[in-house]
């Protein structure tokens, strides 16, 4: 199966999660060193509502793992741990007033007075090495690697909005900590019937009860009825997305609805011209270039379309007479078609981020539950995904209006 990876990883022994783990913080140093090498060592950026401050990021990920592994006494009771239970003290003195992203307000995190990048890569290769210390004494349970799961996928989902920061700051990261995607292989078959199905959404029933990490909002499977359509084989494209824009449509209200339109409007006077995020004009007539961290190249006409807002991905449909799929849909289809093509780019889904029937937070509480009802469901997964992370039931969520992630789309018709 194509998420045979993220399976894999939700099941990790001790020792594949040892190898996980360190391989997720060589990604987490490399793009730090990449950040040096364009910022310097004290790593400063202009604020902005969508970044973290770096220096504050890398050292949020060894607090994290310290918080919840090697300070934390209840870490062998998995999800029953209590959140509130007192920790141990860090390896540094203010880390909880410093890192703690519950109780540390976004606009503060750029005036604290954090350790500079020594002190910080300091404090990250310590506290792994904690944490391996600790993994070697684990026990083989789903409740005993719980929070060792979990620290490796907050890490991958830190290192993956890394990426995005780097694409939105100008900062050249290498090639290999991008994903390689397989060459588009476009058959005949453009677009696929999904038969109409009562399926069974999230995870916690058949073939997800043999144990393993999940996600708390993945959980609380339920029946959903799921109408037949006919939905594209592979996300919309740069030539399917584009005549969107040569024919006016980031000009013409009836295509947006209001709170899009809205967002569209003050784009505009944002970037001074109509469009998607990293795209410009190019020379010829229809031509254009896209900005890849620093460097202007030719758009690949048949690459995904990405940086797109939810916005723009419901405006496109409106244009093209299509609708989104619900992320019901997505799963199914993405579950049982193998000639589905998915995992190039986060793709917006109709459905807005709520919670599953019987929903109980895990003991990382602000993971889901106080962004239900405002963020909008993405599946998938992008280049910047760790391969690990890319499953057909993760639950990706943003606010409607963020382009600089990964994100784009696929459509549907209903039959």
């Amino acid at each position: 199966m194509p998420w045979h990876a993220a399976d894999a990883a939700r099941h990790a022994s001790s020792a594949e999660l040892a190898q996980l783990l360190c391989d997720s913080r060589v990604r987490t140093l490399a793009l730090a060193d990449a950040y040096v090498a364009a910022l310097g060592e004290d790593l400063r950026i202009p604020f902005a509502v969508q970044c973290n401050p770096p220096l504050w990021e890398l050292g949020h990920l060894a607090w994290f793992q310290e918080f919840w592994l090697a300070r934390n006494p209840q870490r062998v009771r998995g999800v029953h741990a209590d959140p509130l239970h007192p920790r141990t003290a860090s390896r540094l003195a203010q880390a909880d007033a410093w890192y703690d992203s519950s109780a540390v307000a976004h606009a503060s995190r750029w005036h604290l007075p954090l350790p500079d990048w020594n002190a910080t890569r300091a404090y990250l290769v310590a506290g792994l090495q904690d944490t391996l210390s600790l993994l070697k004494g684990a026990g083989r349970e789903d409740a005993d690697l719980y929070f060792f799961r979990l620290a490796l996928f907050h890490e991958d989902m830190h290192g993956e909005a890394a990426v995005y920061m780097a694409q939105a700051l100008d900062i050249a990261i290498a090639p290999n900590l991008l994903r390689p995607l397989a060459q588009p292989q476009r058959s005949a078959a453009s677009s696929l019937r999904i038969d109409a199905i009562t399926w069974q959404l999230g995870s916690g029933a058949g073939a997800d009860a043999a144990g393993g990490f999940v996600f708390d909002n993945e959980l609380g499977s339920h029946r959903v009825a799921v109408p037949a359509c006919a939905m594209d084989a592979a996300p919309v494209v740069w030539a399917q997305y584009l005549p969107f824009v040569h024919a006016g449509g980031y000009a013409d209200a009836q295509w947006w609805t209001p709170e899009g339109w809205a967002w569209c409007q003050a784009q505009l006077k944002a970037q001074a011209r109509p469009g998607p995020r990293y795209l410009r004009p190019a020379g010829a007539a229809h031509a254009w270039e896209q900005l890849l961290f620093g460097q202007w190249q030719t758009l690949d006409l048949q690459a995904s379309a990405s940086h797109l807002s939810y916005f723009e991905a419901q405006a496109w449909c409106r244009w093209a007479g299509r609708l989104l799929p619900s992320e019901a849909q997505w799963e199914h289809a993405a579950m049982t078609r193998p000639d589905l093509r998915w995992g190039d780019v986060w793709e917006w889904t109709h459905s807005t981020f709520n919670a599953y029937p019987g929903f109980v937070a895990h003991p990382y509480r602000d993971y889901s539950a106080p962004w239900f009802g405002s963020r909008r469901v993405l599946r998938g997964g992008s280049n910047a995904t760790v391969g690990r992370m890319v499953h057909p039931r993760y639950r990706n969520f943003f606010t409607p209006e963020r382009n600089d992630v990964g994100a784009g789309f696929r459509s549907c018709v209903l039959l």
